[in-house]
């Protein structure tokens, strides 16, 4: 096994799978310890098959919609067999790694083992975070301006509103990603250098030195990714844009779906839900846990549950099986495939020839 397949695999183990399990069930326990009525699975009876249907269609259609974004944004050089395999490993990756690391440092090299240079597959995890950020700061004004301050949950507890904290870290998140997808996209378009100089420059304080060698290879890394991103067409970028929109808004609206089937919700509830959802996701934005777990379960209520009463923890518990644990499980099933396909010795002759020609 070489040093590259070690340390891969070091990030699947099967306690780090467990982990993130482990802290949501925990959580969903602990809530039905609390209510032991909203553990029945009769509640599933209530729910209107219509909306559950619905929900997978939104699961199954994000999934194709994420497979052919980044069959585009890599130039169609991946199959649709490679697509898969690649976001399916890149989302259990997202579901053992902290919600504040994410899956995207896997990626590269998930693209590289497909056959993609290692430049370019950094160049395309680049893009797509550069895409994804950009939904974000672009949506979440909208969001904001419709919402009001209805989208943060009035919560009270020892004289501190969570409303108003979840405003002022919900602004600050805002501001912090805005500045980094605008520093993203002007070093990919613009400037590279310049900003491995700024990076480099930062990192020169004394109580940041320590952290120099990680900003000079990510200055590096820019560099090579914006060679690597140039000369696409108008239309490769509005067609990337358009794919990352609908991939964002089908995973916001997951939650719709399920809280529809529990309960009759007009246009502007869907509306506030929707909205809400973006503070929500915020507070996982920042999580320290893997996947969320466990913070994920606890913060749903309170986002959530005027809508649901008694049944927000079924629903939640639902919700988790279908964004969190379901990857777990297909990540359990694509993971070993995969490895055995990517180093078996006609992949990597054929790897080798590819690397060379692209």
């Amino acid at each position: 096994m070489d040093l590259n397949k070690r340390s891969f695999l070091r990030h699947f183990t099967p306690a780090k799978i467990a982990i993130p399990v482990l802290l949501g069930l925990i959580v969903v326990a602990w809530m039905i310890y609390k209510d032991p009525e909203s553990a029945k699975f009769s509640n599933l009876l209530q729910a209107k098959l219509h909306w559950i249907l619905i929900t997978f269609a939104v699961l199954i259609i994000r999934d194709f919609g994420y497979m052919y974004r980044i069959r585009h944004i890599t130039g169609k050089f991946l199959s649709w067999r490679q697509s898969i395999d690649v976001i399916m490993l890149w989302e259990f990756a997202s579901c053992v790694m902290p919600s504040v690391v994410g899956g995207t440092g896997i990626a590269t090299f998930l693209l590289h083992k497909e056959g993609i240079k290692l430049g370019k597959s950094l160049a395309y995890v680049m893009v797509t975070a550069m895409l994804d950020n950009w939904y974000f700061v672009l949506v979440a004004p909208v969001i904001f301006l419709f919402g009001a301050h209805q989208i943060f949950p009035e919560v009270h507890g020892a004289g501190f509103s969570v409303s108003k904290g979840l405003e002022y870290a919900f602004l600050t998140s805002y501001v912090l990603v805005t500045v980094y997808a605008s520093i993203m996209t002007y070093a990919l378009f613009v400037n590279p250098n310049a900003v491995k100089r700024l990076l480099i420059r930062i990192f020169s304080f004394s109580f940041l030195k320590r952290w120099r060698p990680v900003a000079f290879r990510h200055g590096n890394e820019l560099v090579w990714a914006s060679h690597e991103i140039k000369g696409h067409t108008y239309g490769y970028w509005v067609k990337a844009g358009l794919s990352t929109a609908f991939v964002w808004t089908a995973r916001y609206f997951l939650i719709n779906c399920l809280i529809a089937a529990f309960t009759d919700l007009h246009l502007m509830d869907h509306l506030l839900i929707f909205a809400r959802n973006f503070s929500y996701k915020v507070v996982l934005m920042v999580a320290v846990t893997p996947g969320g777990a466990g913070i994920a379960e606890i913060a749903f209520p309170t986002f959530f549950g005027a809508y649901l009463g008694a049944l927000t923890t079924f629903t939640v518990l639902l919700y988790r099986i279908v964004t969190h644990y379901l990857y777990l499980m297909l990540g359990s099933i694509f993971l070993p495939r995969w490895i055995k396909r990517v180093y078996s010795e006609e992949h990597e002759a054929a790897v080798a020839q590819a690397v060379e020609i692209r």
